[in-house]
């Protein structure tokens, strides 16, 4: 079943909103320990709608990205990277007063246990402007998707809720990947107004239980998962999903219906990257209409399969990979393994 209709005449299927920066990752023969003993490092393009936004080209939908970078080498290859990746970059804009991208170093110390050092000070990706943001590029897609973390700040907050403004007069799906990260906001009051005031507006919301929790601090704490599914439906959402990690996640649709999907087994080079890809193949299959549970199951798979990757764009599969390692899966532990 269809739970979210688009507008098929139109050229591109998503936009995404929000940040990019650089990873730096421990290179692969590097073995797990801490940052200060890491020799070598490999460069990745990073930031969660980034990675996003490479997946779903690469499952074979149309991409467009509206973000600010920086006006040097690194900036360049982002903008070099998404247009190979097949991105478009038309609305990928320079920052003019030296603002740098994000860097991230990476710390593997385990296959359970990793962290981040994060730069990000005077920080790209969050000077973009309502300027930056254009009616007719977001009339051109089917839908529109808002990282929470655009929200931290202004210049970038106001151009993240004009585009879901525009989006919404102008029947452009909204889907708000939650993607909490702590840097740079000022209190959780500050979270919960700005993330609320975009989950009501949108047609698709994904999170975690703790960014549900975040979001719903000023309205109601302490929600139940159905409930926190049934008040998000109240307003426009026709599915929430709602992660625990290893526990696995849950789609909650219109109907009152809910589907649970647990996540594949891998041996795990790093803890984070995951969400990426289950937000990249979960809306393939929702663009593709496939059954929700289907949808899960994509997500769950390219979940388990970044978990293991030494980066969190690069290395991003295709469709037929998924199905071969789904495949590949069930034949080792079984045809229902992932399915709750």
């Amino acid at each position: 079943m269809r739970y979210v209709e688009f507008d098929e005449t139109r050229p591109m299927d998503l936009i995404l909103l929000g940040r990019v920066a650089i990873d730096f990752n421990p290179s692969e023969d590097e073995p797990f320990g801490p940052l200060e003993n890491v020799r070598t490092f490999k460069k990745y393009v990073g930031g969660s709608p980034a990675n996003i936004a490479v997946g779903v080209t690469r499952h074979g939908l149309k991409a467009g990205f509206l973000g600010k970078v920086s006006d040097d080498k690194f900036g360049k290859f982002v903008v070099d990277f998404f247009n190979k990746e097949g991105i478009d970059t038309s609305h990928i804009t320079k920052c003019t007063n030296g603002e740098k991208l994000g860097l991230t170093f990476t710390e593997m110390l385990s296959e359970k246990e990793s962290s981040i050092l994060m730069y990000r000070n005077c920080i790209a990706d969050l000077q973009l402007s309502v300027d930056d943001i254009d009616e007719d590029y977001i009339k051109q897609s089917k839908a529109i998707l808002i990282s929470g973390t655009a929200l931290a700040e202004s210049p970038s907050r106001e151009a993240a809720l004009k585009a879901v403004m525009l989006a919404k007069k102008n029947d452009t799906k909204i889907i708000f990947d939650i993607d909490y990260r702590e840097y740079n906001w000022k209190s959780e009051d500050e979270i919960s107004i700005y993330y609320s005031m975009v989950a009501r507006e949108a047609d698709i919301i994904m999170g975690s239980r703790e960014e549900f929790d975040l979001t719903e601090k000023l309205i109601q704490p302490g929600r139940t998962d159905e409930e926190t599914a049934a008040a998000w439906h109240a307003y426009n959402a026709k599915i929430v999903v709602i992660k625990h990690g290893m526990k696995g996640s849950t789609a909650y649709t219109i109907d009152g219906q809910n589907f649970s999907i647990k996540p594949f087994p891998v041996n795990a080079r790093k803890g984070f990257g995951g969400g990426d890809g289950y937000g990249s193949a979960f809306l393939y299959g929702i663009y593709q209409g496939w059954e929700v549970i289907d949808c899960l199951e994509f997500g769950s798979a390219e979940a388990s399969m970044m978990v293991r990757s030494n980066s969190c764009s690069e290395e991003l599969p295709n469709p037929q990979q998924v199905k071969d390692f789904i495949k590949e899966t069930k034949e080792k532990y079984g045809e229902m393994i992932a399915r709750v």
